[in-house]
């Protein structure tokens, strides 16, 4: 069989932008939805939801690759690198790495891809490893690139890469398209872009990571600004999804399929992040509305219930939560809840044991 790169037309490749048109609408719709709600954060909010989205991407886009990071070490260097507030912890080279590249990616979006800007990423990401030869630098070995499953007796060849002496010639091609296709469509150049870089697949590893990144810089670019999807986030909920769909287009140079499933990833991203500046709104709005109404118990438990995000706490907060959280007796946490329900902060579901407390985010 012979790879999508081996083939006469690689690397053009051909889709069917009359199917993939009503996606890119959708996503030109959601980047107006997406800029102006963003317009009507604070400065302290825009910034918290930037450090807060870039970490998830972070820990996200090493997950996919089996990398587990801690979140507050990623968080802690991307709020370093901002020059924000931190708790002062030693970060390892992992969680440094990562932030280092998409913080780079996030401030320079708007500049051409270069070799030398993928080289530079690599060297964040591979901070602190010995286990590899070639770093910083397109890979040099001679060993085939491949991605294998299955026992070492009867191994299952998912996608084999072009050979290394080629990596100058194909990464030179890759950049002349990417730095000169500005002008496709938003989803289309995104999904090509990182279709083709992992196709490539120029690094000893890191590609998956970079490739991810690549997307986002494509993204970024044709809106105009740092795109803040929630890509990663989206991929690593449907990793198996994401894997076979890449598996099934290294075959053939006909993309619209891949196209159509990764631009509704996109769509989705899209949605989350959108999501995620409501959340920061509602939550503006509900503290203004309770303002010199909580105790100290009560704004504790409500700023913890923020730290969860727009999902909240799993299953919902308990009374049990509420005590842990403030450290005071049962009674009294029964009495705060109930205050609190009144006072429009949270509504419960659920009866007795089962009883459960959200929070109203819901307009007044």
């Amino acid at each position: 069989m012979k790879w999508n790169w081996q083939q006469s037309d690689w690397p053009r490749f051909t889709y069917n932008a009359e199917l993939v048109a009503p996606l890119e609408a959708d996503f030109l719709r959601g980047s107006g939805i997406q800029i102006g709600a963003f317009s009507h954060l604070k400065k302290e909010e825009k910034a918290a939801l930037t450090v807060d989205l870039i970490s998830a991407e972070a820990l996200k886009t090493s997950e996919i690759e089996g990398e587990i990071l801690n979140r507050n070490s990623v968080q802690s260097s991307i709020l370093r690198q901002f020059g924000l507030k931190t708790d002062g912890r030693k970060i390892p080279p992992a969680e440094q790495g990562i932030a280092e590249m998409m913080v780079d990616l996030y401030r320079t979006f708007d500049q051409p891809l270069s070799h030398e800007t993928l080289f530079a990423w690599h060297r964040m990401l591979t901070n602190g490893r010995n286990d590899l030869q070639d770093v910083g630098c397109y890979r040099k070995h001679a060993e085939k690139m491949q991605v294998v499953s299955g026992a070492i007796y009867d191994p299952k060849i998912h996608f084999e890469a072009p050979p290394f002496h080629e990596m100058q010639s194909q990464m030179d091609a890759f950049l002349d398209w990417f730095n000169g296709s500005i002008s496709l469509p938003a989803l289309t150049r995104c999904g090509v872009a990182h279709l083709y870089f992992v196709c490539v697949h120029p690094f000893e590893d890191g590609n998956g990571r970079i490739g991810r990144a690549v997307a986002e810089k494509a993204l970024a670019q044709n809106i105009g600004q740092p795109s803040l999807t929630a890509l990663s986030t989206q991929i690593e909920k449907g990793r198996k999804a994401y894997y076979a769909a890449l598996e099934a287009a290294n075959k053939h140079n006909q993309i619209t399929t891949w196209l159509l499933y990764f631009g509704g990833v996109i769509l989705e991203a899209q949605k989350a992040t959108q999501t995620h500046i409501q959340f920061l709104i509602h939550k503006a709005k509900l503290f203004d509305r309770l303002r010199g109404h909580l105790n100290l118990r009560q704004e504790k438990v409500i700023a913890r219930m923020f730290r969860e995000g727009p999902d909240g706490f799993k299953g919902g907060l308990s009374s049990e939560n509420y005590v842990s959280i403030t450290q005071t007796s049962t009674a009294t946490a029964t009495r705060d809840l109930r205050d609190l329900i009144k006072l429009g902060a949270l509504y419960k579901t659920g009866k007795l044991k089962s009883t459960r407390y959200w929070l109203n985010l819901r307009e007044k």
